[in-house]
Parts: structure tokens; C-alpha cells; sequence
């Protein structure tokens, strides 16, 4: 036996009809206000992922060229070039290449020497006795094009080759 729409009590039946515009527009408008406000920080999350991993890309080639330098018992020279596209890190024994690391497009690295009067380079060159041929030591600072708010990373090299990342710098 089955009931009909019709022999349900009218009360009933009206309030079972479903959500009303206004209930619908103020969902709508609360989903908006928790949007704009959780997008600056997905975008600046983003960006700290970028320079994260364009650190991590240039850490891992100063490691290998420092590992292939020992190995081969040759200078090793990583070159930094910001004017190719993409830009890139590579590694050089004499003038063959040895291998090339792209960089992300939306990071600009600045590479400079460490000490009291810092100088713009482009190249380290890791020597077999453990040392870099830069009297101070180097710093690639890598920042985002397109975001103000993130943290800046510096990769560093002493002069006895010792590489290590740190969320410092300016950009």
C-alpha cells in the first residue's frame, strides 16, 4: 500500500521543496570570501616552491661537479648563464660539457662572491684538492619574478667546498 503525494499533510509538503535562491546566494558568497582569502597564500606557496626547487637544482649541480672534480682529478667549472632560454647551470671539464641543468624561467638567480665587498659571477670552478678556485667563496641567491611575499634561498660554497642552503638573502 503505497502513499500519494496528494494525501500527505500540506505542511509536510511545502517544507520538503528544496533550498531557496537566498539560501543558495548566501552559500555562493561565503564560498567566494573564503576563496579571496586562501589565494594569496596559495599563490606565494606556489613561488616558494619554485625557488625551493631551482635551489635544489643548483645545489645538486654543485655537488656533482665537486664529486666529478675529485673523481677525474680535474677542474670542474659550473657556469651560470642568465641570458639563454632557458637559463641554465652547466658543467665543464676543459671546454667540453659535461652536463647542463635547466633553471625555471619565473627565478632569477644573482651569483656573487661571499666576503666584505661582494662581485657578480658567473663561473665556480671546483679543483681536485677539495677547494673552489674563488678566493671567498660564492653566492647564488634565487628569488621568484612573480611574487613579492616569498622567502628568498641562498645556496653557498665556502672556499673548501662546502655547500649548504639557507632561506636568507633579499631580493
Amino acid at each position: 500500500m503505497s502513499a500519494s503525494l496528494n494525501n500527505r499533510p500540506l505542511k509536510l509538503h511545502a517544507t520538503s521543496s528544496g533550498f531557496t535562491l537566498i539560501e543558495l546566494m548566501v552559500t555562493i558568497a561565503v564560498l567566494a570570501i573564503i576563496v579571496s582569502i586562501a589565494a594569496p597564500s596559495i599563490s606565494t606557496q606556489l613561488a616558494n616552491q619554485r625557488v625551493k626547487s631551482t635551489a635544489s637544482v643548483i645545489e645538486s649541480a654543485l655537488k656533482e661537479a665537486k664529486a666529478e672534480s675529485i673523481i677525474k682529478r680535474q677542474n670542474i667549472a659550473v657556469i651560470y648563464n642568465s641570458t639563454s632560454t632557458p637559463r641554465t647551470v652547466t658543467l665543464q671539464n676543459g671546454g667540453s660539457t659535461l652536463i647542463t641543468y635547466n633553471i625555471n624561467s619565473q627565478n632569477t638567480v644573482a651569483v656573487t662572491t661571499m666576503g666584505a665587498s661582494p662581485v657578480n659571477v658567473t663561473t665556480v670552478t671546483f679543483q681536485p684538492n677539495k677547494i673552489i678556485a674563488n678566493n671567498d667563496g660564492v653566492i647564488y641567491t634565487i628569488c621568484d619574478t612573480n611574487s613579492s611575499n616569498e622567502t628568498p634561498r641562498q645556496v653557498s660554497i665556502n672556499r673548501i667546498a662546502n655547500i649548504s642552503t639557507i632561506n636568507s638573502g633579499s631580493c
